[in-house]
């Protein structure tokens, strides 16, 4: 084989992975496994491995594969038509926009054996770590830690006190995951497989280099880490609002053209109200989904060309995540609904694909605070801290 058609080998070999693992996810996910136990099974969490989801936006020199942040977020994309939650899992291999600001020591060591490494994280709220000669010690409980049930490594927010006083911002504590006791408190109405469970802390040293302020920029030289990293952690929760939707989509496609009313009434595709609405909601989706891929691109063309995003860029980034997340809960309630008294039942595909969606809406990153912040940026005005 030429360089070319090895490449093209390879692309259609990952393809076909990835096609076969969703199928799986997609089975297990229908007979309510993940749900159920309020995780995703550690036997997935091993295939996306495998599947490169973890590496895909690590650098190169650390063994990754350095993708862009589009190209990840298709990839969470694929796994959310198989299901929310794994996908939303899938979306934390995003945790290099995170660890990237670690000292560079520090990463070396993380990925020293693989870069295939799971990370999951409880931010909020920051809780106080004493300040040591070796470290910070860190105690306490921070909730929505998803897929905390997989991980190798978690980070937990602290603030660093010295004699009772704040220590400058809040960071971030990275440890072994073993270090840290899981609370299986996880008991919600849509994407309960995330595991988004409790971590507790309990008097664990960590070195100073193994802390960093979230948010802070990376000082490492690669592409990736020049792009608003907060923007990044909000799209790879969004698109899986767009996966299920798309999942909806298709889910209905196919039931639509065979059922018919109980009543005797014509098939719901032969209905001209259900092709009327269906063709409005598709044109939504469409729409909003391509508007969140272009602003996503748009920031990657500038970051490429060495130039700074604009302010009315990243909002654009802000604003259409909010507005997708929103477009696909009101997509997917339409299919539900169309789709008559079937949809109504706990286990029925449709019912699933309207609860995760609605709590991708619920997420402070797709909040109405965005909209008020996107608002102020097109007044030429200053948002609050944070949006940017």
């Amino acid at each position: 084989m030429n360089d070319l058609s090895t490449k093209e080998f390879v692309m259609d070999t990952k393809e076909m992975e990835l096609e076969t693992l969703c199928q799986e996810i997609r089975e297990r996910a229908c007979t309510g496994e993940f749900d159920h136990q309020a995780y995703v099974s550690q036997d997935i969490i091993d295939k996306l491995k495998q599947l490169g989801v973890y590496r895909a936006l690590v650098p190169k020199r650390f063994g990754g594969n350095e993708w862009s942040p589009k190209q990840f977020c298709e990839l969470i994309e694929q796994l959310s038509k198989a299901d929310g939650s794994v996908g939303w899992v899938a979306s934390f291999g995003m945790s290099p926009a995170y660890l990237g600001s670690l000292p560079e020591a520090t990463l070396e060591q993380l990925y020293k054996d693989s870069p295939d490494i799971v990370f999951a994280g409880g931010i909020f709220p920051p809780q106080p770590a004493e300040i040591t000669d070796d470290g910070v010690v860190v105690c306490g409980r921070w909730k929505f830690s998803s897929g905390c049930m997989g991980a190798d490594i978690v980070g937990v927010g602290i603030s660093p006190r010295k004699d009772n006083e704040a220590q400058g911002l809040p960071r971030m504590a990275v440890m072994p995951a073993k270090k840290a006791k899981i609370e299986m408190t996880w008991d919600t109405v849509g994407l309960k497989g995330t595991g988004s469970h409790d971590l507790v802390v309990e008097d664990v040293l960590v070195a100073k280099d193994w802390t960093f302020v979230r948010g802070e920029p990376s000082k490492l030289p690669e592409p990736f880490f020049k792009y608003p990293s907060l923007s990044l952690a909000t799209q790879v929760l969004t698109v899986v609002g767009i996966g299920v939707a798309a999942a909806a989509l298709e889910e209905f496609q196919k039931l639509a053209p065979g059922k018919s009313s109980i009543t005797g009434g014509a098939e719901i595709a032969s209905r001209p109200v259900t092709q009327y609405e269906f063709a409005q909601a598709e044109g939504e989706f469409k729409a909003a989904r391509v508007w969140f891929y272009d602003t996503m691109q748009i920031v990657w063309n500038e970051v490429i060309a060495g130039r700074t995003p604009t302010p009315e860029q990243i909002s654009d980034m802000r604003l259409s995540c909010t507005h997708v997340a929103r477009v696909c809960a009101r997509v997917t309630r339409k299919m539900q609904m169309l789709a008559g008294m079937t949809a109504i039942y706990t286990h029925n595909p449709f019912s699933r694909f309207v609860n995760d969606t609605n709590v991708v809406t619920q997420h402070a990153f797709m909040g109405d605070a965005t909209l008020q912040n996107a608002g102020l940026v097109s007044f030429g005005m200053k948002p609050t801290p944070g949006y940017l």
